[in-house]
């Protein structure tokens, strides 16, 4: 049996604002829904344990999916996203893969964080798979700047975040903020069509359309 660790935000509000944001549930469940019929064993974290904040934008009726509306209706998984464990001193060597999920609470608390790092320096020292989607791409400031650069990765579009109207809300914008670290940042022509990139051992996804790509290279990748 194969082993992830997903990890989530913990952040429910924009800075300075009152505007809620979290956890954009889709990018969690259509890459969890992708292993449900497979031989894998997945745990759920969040930078600080507890409860994972879901932005209510991403369940609202514009954008909540079939599948992402039965998952929120059952009791059991909302349960494990109401008790999620905390990353601090994780044992990465229990994981095959590690994957961070979205939404703009990412931006937040997987920036600059030093279990971050210690996870992502860890897995990739082993050459194990680390996955990101959207703006968790976030997460990848953590790895050196020698590490990062020319590694090519995407992430959350300008242009997508553009049209979301989040530009002037956010601390950066990821597409720019990949690049001035050297990333050699890829996107898709088209904004919002779904778009994966997997350099080496990096697997990354740009918006929400992205996750079970992501899941598949993941699932590839550890097979």
């Amino acid at each position: 049996m194969k082993n992830i660790m997903i990890i989530n935000t913990n952040t429910d509000h924009y800075k300075g604002l009152d505007e809620k944001t979290g956890l954009w549930l889709s990018e969690l469940v259509h890459f969890y829904d992708f292993f449900k019929d497979k031989d894998v064993h997945i745990d759920l974290y969040s930078v600080k344990g507890g409860k994972v904040p879901i932005d209510p934008f991403s369940v609202s009726t514009l954008m909540l999916d079939y599948n992402t509306k039965n998952y929120m209706e059952d009791p059991e998984f909302m349960k494990l996203l109401d008790n999620t464990l905390p990353i601090h001193n994780v044992d990465t060597s229990k994981y095959d893969a590690v994957y961070f999920t979205g939404g703009h609470g990412t931006v937040y608390d997987f920036v600059d964080n030093d279990d971050i790092k210690c996870i992502l320096n860890e897995m990739d020292k082993d050459m194990k798979i680390i996955a990101a989607v959207c703006h968790g791409g976030a997460a990848l400031l953590n790895l050196d700047v020698d590490r990062l650069k020319d590694l090519m990765v995407t992430g959350f579009s300008n242009l997508e975040e553009k049209i979301v109207k989040k530009t002037n809300k956010v601390p950066f914008l990821l597409e720019d903020e990949l690049m001035k670290n050297g990333a050699d940042y890829k996107k898709a022509l088209i904004p919002m069509a779904p778009y994966v990139v997997q350099d080496g051992n990096i697997i990354t996804g740009q918006n929400p359309q992205s996750p079970k790509g992501v899941a598949k290279k993941v699932w590839n990748a550890i097979n």
